[in-house]
């Protein structure tokens, strides 16, 4: 019983840093934190969509991907996840104010906030959504790390961002990515001497 709650604590944590994240540095320059936030992003700017609400549209597709690859487990964790996230989104963009205090200031934030939650939702036996869910199926088959899979799966839809709203929001995207990833996989190969239970098992539970 102990274990479980500590398990969705810390599932709790990560999603909440990845909405303090996306809401409060990274959404309001257009800079998608992937590709499910891209997506995301996009639906906002065309139809101009709540970024919570369009990211739930945006994970439902890799949700029932999720369902039939990781087991209801997992894709229980990983709904929570997003409602998490999304219900953080909301709140910060429409209730709280935010001054930015520095693009950079706002990237680096961004995306130490991000890799953090991220990785932690995956210890947790979980993911953010989106398109985490195809990379954790293609780094289980190649034994590759899940942060380079992500960032490749998602330069496809940071270049749809850039193309529709701003050529420059790619080169954020990508600086972001490069640091977020490579904090997933820093969190991911990290040994938890008091916390085993992290195990970031994801194949089907």
């Amino acid at each position: 019983m102990k274990k479980t709650v500590l398990i969705y604590l810390c599932l709790l944590f990560g999603a909440t840093l990845q909405g303090l994240s996306m809401s409060l540095f990274l959404f309001p320059h257009s800079i998608p934190s992937g590709g499910a936030a891209g997506l995301a992003i996009l639906m906002n700017y065309w139809f101009g969509l709540s970024l919570g609400f369009s990211l739930w549209l945006a994970n439902i597709v890799f949700l029932l991907f999720a369902l039939k690859y990781f087991g209801y487990t997992w894709t229980f964790r990983t709904i929570l996840s997003v409602a998490t996230t999304s219900t953080v989104v909301s709140v910060i963009t429409t209730q709280i104010p935010h001054h930015h205090v520095h693009m950079v200031f706002d990237m680096v934030c961004g995306s130490i906030f991000f890799g953090i939650g991220v990785g932690l939702l995956i210890r947790a036996g979980a993911s953010s959504g989106g398109m985490v869910i195809p990379a954790l199926m293609i780094a289980t088959y190649k034994n590759w790390s899940p942060g380079k899979v992500m960032m490749g799966i998602n330069m496809m839809i940071f270049l749809l961002t850039g193309l529709v709203i701003d050529y420059k929001i790619v080169v954020y995207a990508i600086v972001c990515q490069f640091f977020s990833t490579n904090i997933i996989d820093f969190i991911y190969e990290l040994r938890f001497n008091r916390l085993l239970f992290l195990s970031a098992n994801w194949r089907r539970r």
